[in-house]
């Protein structure tokens, strides 16, 4: 199995060297495949010149840039392991996670300084980059390496990077990503137009695994184009998205994204005909959404997979939207899938259960954590932890996290669900529906809703829209009116979080 790994950028500067690899925005800066080769295997001579090694962790703490993807593939090149670091974690949250993966070195964004400056843990290498080619300690660290150009010999099995889960209920756990598992992760969204042809644009967070596998290393995998943005920006974004001479074919989004980009005034004359692939994930994509958009001429296909299966677990064919909205589609071509019921068999189709994956592109498990492996993983399975189905055509319909579901009269209800009834509201800027006590039903769902600037809806009108559209058990009984709802780093709603605030 020796040499099965192939170093990506040098593959790519050497039969397309003058191609465009990477367009950071909006600082301009461009590299071709040579000009990336060549900066990364200075990158990759640097740190060894730091003394890393084979398996060290090289952490990064930065606002999306070019020096982000650079610095990942010089740490492949070594046989390095790029720990992501999220940039929105504070310098407590931060400690708990440098204190665990150890890192021998951190580059961090010099935007990031006064949360390096509040860390306490020790790092023997701590150095600082200006994340878009200014002057800067990386920048003067780099410049006269003699590139490394040759990736040392690595297997699949080797590990690659170390991302830690959003700890939405607890500590953040290190989720182990080997090669082989980016590199399956490439094959399963290679019929999503992945080519020499694509260009992707990266809104989201490259910290997180759907930022960076959905679509940026398959551009730089495939030889295409990857537009790194330094945050997201819906005006900014829709500029790109209409840009003539970039052209943007590949783009990821979550729901919130694709609400603010729907509600910009520069959507009405947004150009979208060269978008060939509009991916939505990381939670229930509402239909209402779907619908304005594909009214609009863009397709969303939503997609369902998580850090721990590489992002890269069921997406919804171009072809089934909307006819199958609210679907995550089929899973990929690497990606096993079941269903599970708590009694240990395997749900009928149509029949609810906790969603099992497993493949070459599911972790071997979780850094220093046997607790946690024991728990998730079950001969080679992975329980995700979150309930849905699969119909007789074998497409996945996510229903809800586990730990999200509540029980009102002796009956499973999943938010989600009725979420995404409350979204076709257009009063409704964001909403999320927990359980709360209830003396007679034992729970009963409580809508926390945000509404869309100087909207008004009132509480029965929000009972009145649910009354004939889902049964009496899954109806709410409460409204809280907020200004916006708890995320985590990645975007998610912090559901735990509203279940010990909210009380009605």
């Amino acid at each position: 199995m020796h040499g099965m790994i192939i170093d990506w950028i040098s593959h790519n500067a050497h039969n397309q060297r003058d191609s465009i690899a990477m367009i950071e925005l909006p600082s301009g800066r461009t590299q071709t495949y040579g000009q990336m080769h060549d900066r990364v295997g200075r990158v990759a001579a640097w740190l060894q010149s730091l003394g890393v090694r084979r398996g060290d962790r090289v952490g990064v703490l930065a606002l999306n840039s070019s020096d982000t993807m650079d610095i990942l593939f010089a740490t492949w090149r070594i046989g390095a392991v790029h720990l992501a670091l999220n940039f929105r974690l504070t310098a407590g949250e931060l400690d708990y996670i440098i204190g665990n993966a150890e890192p021998d070195v951190l580059i961090y964004d010099r935007e990031l300084q006064d949360t390096v400056d509040a860390l306490t843990v020790s790092i023997t290498h701590v150095v600082e980059t200006s994340g878009v080619g200014e002057e800067s300690a990386f920048e003067a660290a780099i410049a006269d390496q003699a590139p490394i150009n040759k990736m040392v010999e690595l297997i699949p099995d080797d590990q690659c990077m170390l991302m830690y889960s959003s700890g939405t209920t607890g500590l953040p756990k290190g989720v182990i990503i080997t090669h082989g598992m980016m590199l399956f992760a490439q094959y399963n969204l290679a019929s999503m137009h992945c080519s020499q042809d694509m260009v992707s644009l990266a809104v989201m967070p490259l910290f997180h695994i759907g930022g960076l596998q959905v679509f940026t290393c398959p551009a730089l995998f495939s030889g295409g184009t990857a537009v790194i943005t330094r945050s997201f920006d819906p005006g900014e974004t829709l500029d790109v998205m209409s840009d003539p001479d970039i052209r943007v074919t590949h783009f990821l989004g979550v729901p919130a994204i694709f609400n603010a980009l729907r509600d910009h005034p520069k959507n009405r004359g947004a150009d979208f005909s060269s978008l060939k692939v509009c991916l939505a994930g990381a939670e229930t994509v509402p239909e209402a959404l779907v619908n304005w958009w594909y009214k609009r001429g863009v397709v969303i296909q939503e997609g369902y997979g998580m850090t721990e299966n590489t992002a890269s677990c069921c997406v919804l064919g171009y072809d089934d939207v909307p006819t199958k909205v609210g679907s995550a589609g089929k899973a990929l071509k690497h990606t096993q899938l079941k269903i599970m019921k708590e009694d240990g068999s395997e749900a009928a189709p149509g029949e609810s259960g906790e969603i099992w994956t497993r493949g070459p592109i599911v972790t071997p498990g979780y850094w220093r954590r046997p607790d946690a492996n024991e728990e998730t993983f079950v001969d080679g399975w992975l329980r995700t932890g979150d309930i849905g189905s699969c119909d007789g055509e074998g497409f996945v319909y996510v229903e809800d996290r586990l730990k999200d579901m509540y029980i009102s009269g002796g009956e499973n209800v999943y938010p989600a669900e009725i979420e995404n009834v409350l979204y076709e509201l257009a009063e409704i800027r964001e909403v999320a529906v927990i359980g709360v006590p209830d003396e007679r039903w034992g729970e009963i769902g409580c809508v926390v809703v945000a509404l869309q600037e100087q909207a008004t809806l009132s509480a029965e009108a929000i009972f009145e829209h649910c009354r004939p559209k889902m049964a009496r058990f899954k109806q709410p009984g409460h409204v809280v009116y907020v200004d916006e709802l708890p995320r985590n780093a990645t975007g998610k709603v912090l559901k735990f979080e509203l279940r010990k605030s909210i009380k009605v």
